[in-house]
């Protein structure tokens, strides 16, 4: 780092000399990152080149959108990145809960079972599938939809035999990749390989269901390229490379994308019509610099790991390990530091840095959640951000960075913010 940038921000010496030791110590992890960014970026460039992206494609349409170029180029462009038979991406999806949602509406029905083989999904899905939340709301329950779940291994593994006992009668299996506000490792694509051939292996006719947000282009394949029938993502995180304002995504078999995309919109209609206003060519130009953004944020992850651990802090996954999504998970042993550093996160956004985060009753999380996002889009995932329900171990969740360079300033001041307390 240029030395004047230290005088900048006024780091302290033990700041400065450790954020200078865990960028060396990163240096081979970063060759790698980049490595997988460069064939990621391949396979985006050639979709775009194959399916003839044209200028024509960036115009928007309005009322029904019948024949939007623009929108039916993009599906085939996300579904041949991504490996995919077929893709329905939206800038209607809200979020990529409510993605999730659309495909698990679209493909079970009353009497179908679901069953997560990877534990308990992440907290905003427990109403969807009713458990948890008022019955009558409209839930997977609401409508004769069974769930069951395998909890995983003490370790954070699949419990096969839990698996097998479950999926056998299941109409879908679900597997979330990554961790969800746990301590577990996120899900590598062949760790998803792996659970799909045993799932298939006990019901060929089960559809295996991947939650990839957080996962895309961190490896060479994704999920629907080793067996998965459908996978599912936000394009304000991984997918939309820091310049979608909002959208979703679903990925995966056309029989499967044509149901989910009744649930879109009607039965009879489906993926025909819905405009696009303006929103294609900020679409397609997030997924072309995506490959590229989820590296810098890879990379922030990576020296947050480092710089942490050797600051004395418990994180997970380390700086050498293989990744399946872009988060860090640091134990930080009290309220007051998690406060700190997303007080540190905050500082070092390019908007609200002035803003001092609070705790907080976020909908859909039982605890209070403390959360630091200073985001050119609110709750960009992709862009610099940390956040943590306040509850035992007092652990943040940090993703994101769309450059190195800044993510890498964000990740000091949030370890200075918690030098300052001592």
């Amino acid at each position: 780092m240029n030395n004047k940038i230290y005088e900048l921000y006024n780091f302290s010496p033990k700041i400065r000399e450790l954020s200078e030791l865990a960028e060396k110590n990163c240096r081979e992890t970063f060759a790698r990152i980049d490595s997988v960014a460069e064939y990621c970026g391949a396979k985006v460039l050639k979709a775009f080149s194959d399916n003839r992206v044209s200028e024509q494609c960036f115009y928007g349409s309005t009322g029904y959108g019948y024949g939007d170029v623009g929108r039916e180029t993009i599906d085939r462009v996300f579904a041949q990145a991504l490996g995919a038979e077929d893709a329905l991406v939206r800038s209607g999806f809200v979020s990529g809960t409510h993605a999730i949602s659309t495909a698990l509406f679209g493909v079970l029905r009353t009497g179908d079972k679901i069953v997560s083989i990877t534990g308990k999904p992440y907290d905003t899905l427990e109403e969807v599938i009713g458990i948890s939340g008022k019955s009558g709301n409209g839930s997977l329950a609401d409508y004769g939809v069974t769930y069951e779940q395998a909890d995983l291994t003490p370790d954070g593994r699949p419990d096969y035999e839990k698996i097998e006992e479950l999926v056998k009668n299941a109409k879908v299996a679900y597997i979330q990749r990554s961790r969800g506000y746990s301590l577990r490792s996120a899900f590598t694509v062949s760790d998803i390989e792996e659970m799909v051939k045993y799932v298939k292996k006990i019901n060929p006719d089960v559809i295996v269901i991947v939650d990839n947000c957080y996962g895309e282009f961190v490896e060479e394949r994704e999920p629907v390229e080793v067996g998965a029938d459908l996978m599912i993502g936000s394009l304000i995180k991984n997918a939309g490379g820091g310049i979608a304002r909002t959208g979703g995504y679903i990925a995966g078999r056309s029989d499967l994308i044509e149901l989910c995309s009744y649930r879109l919109t009607c039965v009879g209609m489906g993926r025909e019509v819905g405009c696009t206003l303006s929103m294609n060519r900020e679409i397609l130009l997030g997924l072309f610099f995506a490959s590229e953004v989820v590296a810098s944020a890879i990379k922030t992850a990576v020296f947050a790991s480092e710089l942490f651990t050797l600051m004395g802090y418990e994180c997970s996954p380390h700086r050498d390990e293989i990744r399946g999504d872009i988060i860090t998970a640091i134990k930080l042993g009290s309220e007051a530091n998690m406060t700190a550093f997303c007080r540190g996160i905050q500082k070092g956004s390019p908007v609200d840095s002035y803003v001092t985060p609070e705790p907080w009753n976020m909908p859909g999380y039982s605890d209070k959640v403390v959360m630091a996002a200073g985001a050119f889009t609110m709750g960009a995932s992709i862009e610099l951000s940390a956040d943590g329900p306040i509850r035992e171990p007092y652990a943040v969740w940090l993703q994101g960075g769309v450059t190195f360079s800044s993510g890498r300033l964000g990740i000091m001041l949030a370890a200075d913010e918690i030098v300052r307390l001592k």
